[in-house]
């Protein structure tokens, strides 16, 4: 392995030069944050403070808001400081933390999705199993295996991104946080070995959650069209509207950067496309589940009403 000394720091883009839309930018992502970080932390605490929402479907609710504090947390504050001190650089070390965590979160989203859409399935097409089959231990070994998985990925991802082959002082990343696909152009292989690893990591950890929430929908879809009930169709489509949102709004953010990296060559572009993915989705999952979700809302009332 190469001395880590020879890249001493890394220089992110700015996502405006013009001094006066600093200050407008610096409230935006603060506001964002702040919205993010309450949002997220009321579902934790709703959930944990109402008995009735101790099943496995809000577990996994809460413990993916504690996923979204963590993703926006990687990237968001480094943000706001660079804007308010102009100087957005971050070190050797610094820009691998902030990959590693950035990919652990991003993943461990992924994975939440697909088990919650697991969650569904089971809940509506074998509800006399459900508490059998969705008991506490087989919950806490999902969620387990979600952080195994995630851990696996960045180390599949790591092997690419150890080593350096830029050896210069400056080195300027496209983008507003030390992104993988960014890092990788850095990397001490080829572009061959670079697209195998992005390729088959890609169809490892995004294809199969993909794929494993398509079957769970098609399944419950399908149940559904056999019901003869339509207060049982009005509720189960209720039941999945929230999940599905956030399905979409994930996937398709992070289509959008995948897409706007491969059609437009302007850098700030993409790093204004990896603000939807980064900061704008885990601010809006919150508040997604709670204005759809009647359970959330009646909890959310209780607490208010003995909070004032």
């Amino acid at each position: 392995m190469r001395n880590t000394t020879s890249v001493p720091e890394f220089h992110f883009i700015q996502l405006s030069e013009d001094p006066d839309l600093q200050p407008v930018l610096f409230g935006l992502f603060l506001s964002m944050y702040i919205l993010a970080l309450l949002g997220n932390l009321l579902i934790i605490l709703t959930v944990s403070s109402d008995s009735h929402l101790h099943t496995p479907m809000y577990f996994f609710l809460s413990n993916l808001s504690m996923v979204d504090i963590g993703f926006i947390s990687t990237t968001v504050p480094r943000v706001i400081v660079d804007i308010q001190t102009h100087c957005p650089v971050i070190s050797y070390v610094g820009c691998l933390t902030q990959m590693s965590l950035f990919i652990i979160f991003a993943c461990m989203d992924d994975m939440l999705l697909s088990v919650m859409a697991y969650d569904r399935f089971v809940a509506i097409c074998h509800p006399l199993y459900y508490q059998v089959i969705m008991n506490p231990s087989r919950c806490g070994v999902l969620l387990i295996g979600c952080f195994l998985l995630s851990l696996l990925e960045l180390l599949l991802h790591y092997v690419a991104v150890i080593k350096f082959s830029n050896c210069k002082d400056y080195i300027e990343i496209s983008n507003f946080f030390c992104d993988l696909s960014e890092v990788l152009k850095l990397a001490d292989f080829d572009t061959f070995t670079q697209n195998i690893v992005r390729y088959c990591v890609g169809a490892l950890f995004g294809l199969l959650p993909i794929s494993g929430i398509i079957f769970s929908y098609y399944k419950i879809v399908f149940s559904i069209m056999r019901s003869s009930s339509s207060s049982g169709k009005q509720k189960t489509f209720s039941t999945c509207g929230s999940h599905l949102s956030i399905v979409c709004l994930f996937y398709g953010t992070g289509l959008g950067v995948y897409f706007s990296s491969s059609l437009s060559h302007s850098p700030r572009s993409n790093a204004v496309a990896s603000v939807m993915y980064t900061v704008v989705t885990p601010m809006l999952n919150p508040f997604i589940y709670s204005l759809r979700n009647k359970d959330i809302k009646t909890a959310l009332r209780k607490i208010l009403s003995r909070a004032f």
